[in-house]
């Protein structure tokens, strides 16, 4: 009897052993904005082990890309050697992109679940409140002058900043989301595909009252044409030509839309009902 009981507790501790969570934040946030879905995923899969990554914080997040991916990519490695079956990623606004750079460029990492969290995915193109904050000077339709230079690409926004009116010149100038997307010719682009399909499931949460990533439809890989009307993703040059696996993905049954109004930018990880209707089924 006591045998039986003991494999029994054995057995549900097995089955509810939730993966690792990892938390990536967003531009000008720090670690202690997420306390919210902190409290949600404990209270909804106890005992799973949250890390928020404290990197980068509030000006720091305006640091290139790049060089944020190798900080985050260090803090995060080890927490992924200790988990034999794989993390999750929770990735949020600006932290979407940094997260897409990690699985990009890490061969071995074990991420299931890549949540991406209202992030500009296929670029930024807005007169945004953070656009007026960081750059008072600029407006989107003149901010191509500085962003695709050499002095732009140090500032973390420029880096996936999408003018569709300068096309040719967001490929030759994005160091860093024009590379990711394979729009420029990249000689890791096969790697970084096959790295980033060792994800089991892609989650592309965003929602039209974001108010911030423009357009919203750019956290599901919708982007503006040259004339500012919203292409979807699946007709996406990207994702038709599947540069960096999308279509792959999206064939292996292994990606998922979810769309919620009412959200403003900053709530998106406050938001009991986006947890319960779009994140916490992909957490196991």
């Amino acid at each position: 009897q006591l045998l039986w009981s003991l494999i029994g507790a054995c057995l549900v501790v097995a089955v509810i052993g939730y993966k690792p969570v990892v938390i990536v934040h967003g531009l000008f946030d720090s670690s202690w904005e997420f306390g919210e879905l902190l409290r949600f995923i404990n209270e909804s899969h106890p005992g799973t082990n949250v890390s928020v990554i404290d990197l980068f914080d509030r000006s720091a997040s305006l640091m290139p890309l790049w060089k944020q991916v190798e900080g985050f990519k260090e803090a995060i490695y080890p927490i992924m050697q200790n988990a034999a079956d794989g993390v999750h990623f929770i990735c949020y606004s600006q932290g979407g992109l940094i997260c897409r750079g990690i699985l990009s460029t890490l061969p071995d990492h074990n991420v299931h679940s890549f949540i991406s969290l209202s992030s500009p995915q296929a670029g930024q193109y807005g007169d945004t409140d953070y656009l007026k904050y960081i750059f008072p000077e600029f407006m989107k339709s003149n901010l191509f002058h500085f962003c695709y230079t050499a002095v732009g690409q140090r500032i973390s926004i420029c880096n996936y900043w999408k003018d569709p009116h300068h096309t040719d010149m967001y490929i030759n100038g994005s160091d860093y989301l024009a590379l990711l997307n394979s729009e420029r010719q990249n000689p890791n682009s096969t790697v970084w595909k096959k790295n980033f399909l060792r994800i089991k499931k892609l989650v592309l949460i965003g929602g039209p009252d974001d108010g911030v990533i423009t357009p919203w439809q750019s956290s599901q890989f919708g982007f503006y044409d040259k004339n500012e009307t919203v292409v979807e993703m699946k007709e996406q040059d990207l994702y038709l030509r599947d540069l960096f696996g999308l279509k792959t993905l999206d064939a292996r049954g292994d990606m998922f839309l979810c769309s919620v109004a009412g959200v403003e930018h900053v709530k998106w990880h406050s938001n009991d009902t986006v947890f319960n209707s779009c994140i916490v089924k992909w957490l196991v």
